[in-house]
């Protein structure tokens, strides 16, 4: 019997800021907030489950846009099992991911930066390039 593969392309259109900052979910959220005067809101978890490891349980918080959307992610899931998991495992000195996308608008992350980079709480800001992540897909949440 002739056997068929389906092969999906996903699209990875959204913009990535890594965040260093050993604060909260709730506290980073409400700093980011305050300094880029948006409204980011806490929602459900987002679960990953995998056959032979533990689930991944990540913190997310989303401001939906009328084309597009802003989701702040941790980077370490809450522990299952008593392992450390990570969302994107090769960069685990990130905290948190900034998700930025606009289907309508280029978004300008140098703003971003600008406003974050004066918050006290925020060690370090990255422009991180999607392309280059082993496990880009986990970042497909939303």
């Amino acid at each position: 019997m002739k056997k068929s593969k389906l092969h999906v392309e996903n699209s990875f259109d959204f913009d990535l800021l890594g965040l260093i900052a050993p604060l909260k979910d709730y506290k980073m959220a409400w700093l980011i907030n305050q300094s880029l005067g948006i409204n980011l809101k806490k929602t459900a978890d987002y679960q990953m489950e995998f056959l032979r490891q533990p689930d991944l349980i990540i913190s997310q918080f989303i401001l939906e846009k009328e084309h597009g959307y802003i989701q702040l992610l941790r980077n370490k899931s809450y522990p299952v099992g008593g392992h450390a998991r990570y969302l994107v495992p090769e960069l685990r000195s990130m905290d948190y991911f900034l998700l930025c996308q606009d289907f309508t608008f280029e978004v300008d992350l140098n703003m971003y930066i600008d406003g974050l980079s004066g918050v006290r709480g925020i060690q370090s800001i990255v422009k991180i390039d999607i392309n280059k992540l082993k496990s880009k897909e986990n970042l497909l949440t939303y």
